[in-house]
């Protein structure tokens, strides 16, 4: 599998493109804990923040946490210019500005997160469109986030596509959707608790660059 094999690509952001310094998620978490009147532990912070059990609300159901209260109070508690200072890109992340195709982002990062990060790493003109997901548009595995990127990006009927994530989510939005999904582990499988399946599983999108290197030999 080479870039070239598909018409367009969609990305995921968080986990996949970039990440934040754990302090800072670590510094979120005690606000919302301050707000609900309980604490995060270690493991819940690092669950909830990359999403490593699948969808979110779920979890906290099954943890005791009113989902509805919760995103309240982690969206209070962002603030978009310590979130953007806190944001930094992946090394093999680059990937996606040598891809000469078009290229959307398909996040559950809010709009006023997004945009202060894709300004503070400078590679806003890496995408030709930006989906930010809301309770109106829909939220990964549901494909309508996906389907907005597409429309935005005025690719036919019949082009291939795909989109690449950290998470089950990710690999799920692009199987409802008709795409190939790429699940980029950016974690212990151990420390997730399973494995994600996908149509490429891959450590680094190193990996499909050499893929591309040794197609075109």
């Amino acid at each position: 599998m080479v870039a070239h094999a598909y018409d367009f690509w969609l990305f995921d952001l968080d986990g996949t493109l970039v990440d934040v310094d754990p302090d800072y998620a670590d510094a979120v978490f005690d606000r919302v804990g301050d707000q609900l009147g309980r604490s995060f532990s270690e493991r819940e912070v690092e669950v909830l923040w990359h999403g490593l059990s699948g969808e979110r609300t779920p979890q906290l159901r099954e943890w005791g946490i009113d989902p509805e209260a919760f995103w309240a109070a982690l969206h209070e508690a962002e603030d978009p210019t310590e979130r953007a200072e806190a944001t930094f890109l992946h090394e093999d992340a680059d990937f996606v500005a040598d891809l000469d195709r078009p290229v959307g982002l398909v996040t559950h990062c809010q709009e006023y997160l997004v945009d202060p990060v894709l300004d503070q790493l400078d590679i806003r003109d890496w995408f030709d469109t930006v989906v930010s997901c809301t309770h109106d548009i829909g939220w990964k595995p549901d494909p309508a986030p996906v389907y907005l990127a597409m429309s935005d990006l005025n690719v036919g009927d019949d082009a291939t596509g795909v989109l690449a994530g950290d998470g089950p989510n990710d690999i799920g939005a692009a199987w409802n959707a008709g795409l190939d999904g790429i699940h980029v582990e950016r974690h212990d499988p151990q420390r997730r608790g399973r494995c994600v399946l996908g149509d490429y599983r891959v450590q680094s999108f190193d990996e499909l660059r050499r893929a591309a290197r040794v197609a075109s030999d």
